[in-house]
C-alpha cells in the first residue's frame, strides 16, 4: 500500500446531536454534528418530532382540512350511483 494517501483516523471522534446527546466513536472526522440521533429520532423514541423550518407541515394540514370540509357536503360517485339505481328500481316496481 502507498503511504500518506489514507485519511487520518481518530479513535475518539465526537458526534454531537441537536438534542444534546453526544457519542464517542472512531472516525476519519474529528468532530461531527447531526440533527437527529437514536435518542431523538421518532422511529426509535416513539415520539413524533416535526422539524419544519418552512412551515410545510402546517400548510399541508391546512390544505387537508380545507379538502375535508369541501368534500363532506358532496356525495361521492358510488353514493350517487346507488341512489340512482334504487330510484330506477322503485320506479319499475311502481309501474308494474
Amino acid at each position: 500500500m502507498k503511504k500518506e494517501i489514507h485519511l487520518e483516523y481518530y479513535p475518539k471522534a465526537t458526534i454531537a446531536c441537536a438534542c444534546g446527546q453526544t457519542y464517542v466513536i472512531g472516525s476519519t472526522a474529528e468532530k461531527m454534528s447531526v440533527e437527529l440521533c437514536a435518542a431523538c429520532h421518532p422511529f426509535y423514541s416513539g415520539k413524533q418530532k416535526i422539524i419544519d423550518t418552512a412551515r410545510r407541515v402546517e400548510k399541508y394540514q391546512e390544505r387537508a382540512s380545507k379538502k375535508e370540509t369541501q368534500t363532506t357536503g358532496k356525495k361521492t360517485k358510488r353514493v350517487k350511483r346507488a341512489t340512482q339505481k334504487a330510484e330506477k328500481q322503485s320506479k319499475k316496481t311502481d309501474a308494474k
